[in-house]
């Protein structure tokens, strides 16, 4: 028990560092024919099991569904039910389960935003970003740089920033601002050939923009995502220090923001 109680930590610590919202599942209680053992645990963000389990099949089923609804509700971040088997959840054996749902993570909040670069710019931006409803993790190899970002910053140490292309969200918007142009490269290459977000960007000239659309192209990134990225980032006002091109960059974030998801309220 000691050692899946460790597993569970090191699956809910690495999910929780992922920054996108997940639930945990408890079974708390159980009468008759209950899948599984009081104290059994899941990981789920509402799609899938990330982790563990409460004893699989239609309880569990409904338990996803359940957590689904939780990861939605912008107020509640706990749940409890009591379920009959039989009438609640389907199942032709008689019983009771109790569960515990508690979410983690930025529940209700749809505008997730992954900054690839911890470096002089990222850090102004952060501090610029973590007042907006919206969850922000950084990706860096340099874990001193990470240190400096502040708490609310969900932060991954990553020796290949590229791997962490695959957890990215559907919905989320991607900034490219790592060291320079061969570490920005690999990232976005997986990107355009393996996701299809609505903001894309890349920290940078006009000269580096042409780069790597002339390197996208010869490793067969489709014309269309090619012209999708932006490069430079920003809107047209402010100097070149790293507060005022954060500034630029958020403003260009807000706009698409509201464009993607319709959440302009402010009228001229």
């Amino acid at each position: 028990m000691e050692k899946n109680f460790e597993s569970f930590i090191q699956a809910w610590q690495d999910h929780k560092q992922s920054g996108k919202p997940f639930v945990t599942v408890t079974l708390v209680n159980s009468r008759g024919s209950a899948p599984q053992d009081q104290g059994a645990r899941m990981i789920t963000d509402g799609k899938s099991v990330l982790f563990g389990t409460i004893g699989g099949g239609k309880v569990e089923a409904r338990a996803i569904e359940e957590a689904a609804k939780l990861i939605q509700d912008k107020e509640s971040k706990t749940h409890h039910v009591l379920w009959n088997l039989q009438k609640d959840v389907g199942m032709t054996c008689g019983g009771e389960v109790s569960l515990f749902f508690e979410c983690e993570g930025d529940s209700g909040k749809n505008w997730i935003i992954s900054i690839f670069g911890a470096g002089h710019v990222s850090q102004e931006l952060c501090r610029v970003l973590e007042r907006l409803d919206c969850s922000i993790t950084c990706i860096d190899q340099r874990q001193e740089w990470l240190a400096k970002l502040p708490k609310t910053i969900n932060t991954l140490q990553s020796d290949s920033p590229k791997d962490y292309v695959k957890e990215i969200d559907d919905n989320s918007f991607a900034i490219l601002m790592t060291m320079g142009h061969a570490t920005d490269a690999p990232i976005l290459e997986e990107i355009l050939k393996t996701k299809n977000l609505p903001y894309v960007g890349v920290i940078g000239s006009d000269s580096k923009a042409k780069l790597l659309k002339n390197e996208m192209e010869k490793v067969g990134v489709l014309r269309e995502k090619i012209d999708s990225f932006i490069c430079p980032i920003g809107e047209s006002f402010g100097d070149n220090s790293p507060a005022e091109i954060a500034l630029s960059i958020a403003a260009q974030l807000l706009k698409v923001k509201d464009e993607v998801f319709q959440t302009a309220k402010r009228t001229k």
